[in-house]
């Protein structure tokens, strides 16, 4: 799935419980460090001789941080640095994991290639999961999970009077929630339809 789609579901997962920002922020980050195994396609698009092209991306994504021990780490990470030690730990390993799931379900190339995961890597190059039902980054599916996780992210920043913009920049959070409020509140209360 796409990085978004997995930011966003690390918040709802950080929102399952009420947690100090800098927990959220904790848990929100669990949902999206795989993908730092992904960060080897700038090496790979910068890398000067095109003749002898890095493969860093094509090898090593969904492979270093796509993993138990990887998740092992954040975890660990999360109950040293939290607040609420424990369940933001317990939380940062759901959102990682999640992020292993959604990448299970929607991660497939365009060409039909499968995406899988070597969960106990580096132990055991095996089992490696996969899914045959894999749809594409691109698919619809794709694009109604991210959807639904706009809405509910919205629907908690109503309710909670927080957005995942306050982990960047708490004073801008106030603003989007506010107008997020005013637009629920116009909705809310615009002439409905009448039929005639």
């Amino acid at each position: 799935m796409p990085p978004g789609t997995h930011a966003l579901l690390g918040w709802l997962v950080a929102n399952s419980c009420e947690l100090p920002r800098r927990d959220r922020a904790i848990v929100t980050l669990a949902g999206i460090a795989p993908d730092v195994d992904g960060l080897g396609i700038i090496a790979d698009f910068f890398w000067p001789d095109p003749a002898t092209p890095h493969r860093w991306w094509i090898d090593f994504h969904h492979v270093l941080a796509h993993n138990a021990l990887a998740a092992l780490l954040v975890s660990l990470v999360a109950l040293a640095i939290g607040r609420r030690r424990w369940i933001t730990a317990a939380l940062a390993a759901v959102s990682f994991h999640l992020h292993l799931l959604c990448d299970l379900l929607g991660s497939g190339g365009p060409d039909g290639e499968l995406w899988g995961i070597r969960y106990f890597w580096p132990w055991a190059a095996t089992p490696f999961w996969t899914w045959s039902h894999q749809w594409r980054l691109d698919s619809w599916q794709n694009l109604l999970i991210t959807l639904i996780a706009i809405i509910a992210t919205g629907w908690l920043a109503i309710r909670r009077g927080y957005s995942p913009v306050g982990l960047f920049h708490p004073g801008l959070d106030q603003k989007v929630v506010a107008t997020l409020r005013r637009w629920r509140l116009r909705v809310h209360l615009s002439p409905r339809a009448v039929p005639t």
